[in-house]
């Protein structure tokens, strides 16, 4: 140990190492594994003492780690290496690699069955709403049942659904439409897009009452669904809800 190290007080070698790490690992270090990390490669550190000294770490050392997004440590020379679309490593799903209508029946079933948020869900898409405000993917109802000791009046609950990861803020903004004639709306996207554009998408839904819900892009026939954010159930215009639902009537209402 050189003459500097043993000048260091324990948090100054703390910070250290960890930007060292961080600089090992372009595409970043998420808080836990630079935690762990820190753990393994100088058994001496407290796991105290590291919480107090990297929580913050790029406050205290701008000038060489930043953060892209919640808990994602980046060292400063990879920064300009980015644009805004690539500050993760990982990639998002291909374009038009898996076609979307290929979830709309999982998610319908997992809406109904797992998730239980409806009593009937129709797998829908196209053009069926016949206007520019955009149909849902899938789109669902929840309906008090005989069984039920205090009834509820009916609520509509609509998806959009996307798998090109260049789409998620038109997909966002879609999701945020069918709030005009539902009461709750979900976002659904792959678990392979890139942890910024997920973090970006969370705190978006956190704000605006918009669920979010991620799926293996890999495997159409066991998505594996996981809910993110859930919906925050708001009143909608009934005007717009009846003039849709009078389209579909017959299919969500038989």
């Amino acid at each position: 140990m050189g003459p500097r190290m043993k000048r260091l007080g324990i948090k100054e070698r703390i910070r250290d190492r960890a930007v060292e790490l961080i600089r090992e690992h372009p595409e970043g270090l998420r808080y836990s594994e630079l935690h762990r990390k820190l753990r393994e490669s100088t058994p001496s550190f407290n796991a105290g003492t590291i919480n107090s000294s990297i929580w913050n770490l790029d406050v205290l050392m701008p000038h060489a780690v930043w953060k892209p997004s919640k808990g994602l440590y980046r060292h400063v020379a990879f920064k300009d290496q980015d644009s805004a679309s690539d500050a993760v490593a990982r990639p998002g799903p291909a374009p038009g690699r898996v076609r979307e209508e290929l979830f709309y029946g999982p998610f319908a079933d997992w809406l109904k069955n797992e998730a239980e948020e409806v009593t009937q869900a129709i797998a829908l898409g196209g053009n069926v709403f016949r206007d520019k405000w955009g149909t849902p993917d899938v789109i669902g109802k929840r309906e008090s049942r005989r069984s039920d000791v205090i009834k509820g009046p009916t609520e509509i609950v609509s998806a959009e659904i996307k798998t090109d990861n260049q789409q998620l803020v038109t997909a966002y903004g879609q999701a945020c439409a069918y709030r005009l004639f539902s009461h709750r709306s979900y976002l659904v996207v792959p678990q392979q897009t890139n942890e910024d554009e997920i973090a970006r998408l969370d705190a978006l839904c956190e704000i605006s009452g918009i669920g979010l819900v991620t799926f293996d892009i890999e495997d159409p026939g066991a998505p594996k669904f996981r809910v993110v954010v859930r919906p925050k159930q708001h009143q909608p215009d009934l005007f717009y809800t009846n003039r849709y639902l009078a389209l579909i009537e017959r299919e969500l209402f038989s």
